[in-house]
């Protein structure tokens, strides 16, 4: 794996729990309450993103990194935004 492959997906990872963060901050603002099972449902689509990203690892050529990038940093970014909301 190409140092701007770990680049693309340390990115993405990374700015996942940030977004996440700033959506609830808007959400509270506004006075609407987290939605009763948020956690686990992002747990659930980090899951799926993670087999998927499997998938098009071993299944896609070099022309889906960009894809199979997204893919890993998203189900990454997922667990660092549940591991961040239970710490």
């Amino acid at each position: 794996m190409s140092a701007a492959r770990l680049l693309r997906i340390a990115a993405i990872a990374i700015v996942l729990p940030f977004a996440f963060e700033l959506s609830r901050r808007v959400s509270a603002a506004s006075g609407n309450e987290p939605a009763p099972g948020l956690m686990w449902a992002l747990g659930a689509i980090s899951i799926l993103f993670f087999l998927r990203a499997l998938a098009t690892e071993y299944g896609g050529g070099p022309e889906a990194n960009l894809q199979k990038d997204l893919q890993w940093g998203i189900a990454i970014g997922g667990v660092l935004t549940i591991l961040s909301r239970l710490l």
